[in-house]
């Protein structure tokens, strides 16, 4: 892949991130190297802020609009997020807003990320990282969220789809442990 930075996302249930420069995994002095997801939604507009309470104590993180359950509750509460994108895939236009509104909040998030880190690729693990249609309009989004005229980060699936969590987490295993 060629990529000397690299940031890691899990969007699911929860969500979640990691960062790897040049192969190596940033653990960091508190040990939450790439934690993202309880960090403020970046540029909060209207009833985002301050936003939903966090099971974290906080309000408004981006947990809390990135989540598959955030999307479905912002859509239609009792509905899953695959349900939403599968009837935002079929046209239906209350799914396709909320669609779009979670990729608007996702190109804020990520493009605060570009702004820090400037990484080469941004990864996209999870459930929620079946949505085709992030890949094409979160990097359209995020320009105006990044303080450079040119973004050349790319957005790019996981390559082992859902299990690549896993399969990472079972790569970093110390076996001394």
């Amino acid at each position: 892949m060629g990529a000397r930075v690299v940031f890691g996302v899990i969007i699911g249930t929860g969500t979640g991130g990691g960062v790897v420069i040049d192969g190596h995994v940033l653990v960091g002095a508190n040990a939450i190297g790439g934690e993202w997801g309880h960090n403020p939604l970046p540029a909060a507009q209207g009833a985002e802020s301050p936003g939903p309470a966090c099971y974290c104590g906080r309000r408004g993180c981006i947990e809390t609009f990135l989540s598959g359950p955030a999307l479905a509750r912002d859509f239609v509460p009792g509905v899953t997020a695959e349900e939403v994108a599968a009837r935002a895939a079929s046209g239906d236009a209350p799914a396709i807003a909320a669609l779009e509104r979670y990729e608007d909040r996702m190109a804020r998030a990520l493009g605060s990320v570009i702004n820090l880190l400037d990484p080469d690729v941004i990864v996209l693990g999870g459930g929620l990282s079946n949505i085709d249609r992030l890949y094409v309009n979160v990097p359209r989004l995020w320009s105006a969220s990044v303080f450079s005229d040119v973004v050349v980060t790319r957005l790019v699936r996981a390559m082992h789809g859902d299990s690549s969590g896993v399969r990472g987490a079972a790569w970093l295993w110390d076996e001394k442990t």
